[in-house]
């Protein structure tokens, strides 16, 4: 025997109507990827990101804000956001501990030099303009050249 469902039907599963650009989910296709630069040499790792809301989309002036005083809307949901910069910085004691790094920590990569997101996020720009390599270098001489055979390259050696 079949049951019928009573009520309206799927009203409240309507499609979104198509939205300009992608649509990202920041825990999946963001964080925690390496970040390269357009020689493909590695940047940072991405530890979290920077959001603006969508000029024009900001929500009505409500009880406890008036028109054009300048302060951000909660990022909630509730209105559209982009990503203005990818940002790196020393989060593996907040992420043990708890808390966040005080913002002057932060090293800041404008999202206008993102020109791929794959398994990795890939830049446009040299590496070397950003004060977020300096880990990697600091890795790459201290920890991984002191490990024997960690100076060579293993696929330009053959």
């Amino acid at each position: 025997m079949r049951r019928s469902r009573t009520g309206p039907r799927d009203a409240d599963c309507l499609p979104e109507p198509p939205q300009p650009g992608r649509v990202l989910d920041a825990r999946l296709h963001l964080l925690d990827r390496q970040v390269l630069d357009v020689d493909g040499t590695p940047v940072c790792t991405l530890d979290d990101l920077e959001l603006d809301v969508v000029a024009g989309s900001r929500p009505a002036a409500g009880p406890d804000r008036s028109p054009g005083s300048g302060d951000q809307p909660p990022i909630d949901g509730s209105v559209p956001v982009v990503i203005t910069a990818l940002l790196t910085g020393p989060v593996l004691g907040t992420r043990v501990f708890g808390g966040r790094p005080p913002v002057s920590r932060w090293h800041r990569l404008p999202w206008s030099h993102v020109t791929d997101l794959s398994s990795a996020v890939h830049l446009g720009v040299s590496g070397s303009r950003f004060d977020a390599t300096w880990l990697e270098r600091w890795v790459r001489n201290h920890i991984i050249g002191r490990i024997p055979g960690g100076n060579h390259d293993p696929e330009g050696s053959g």
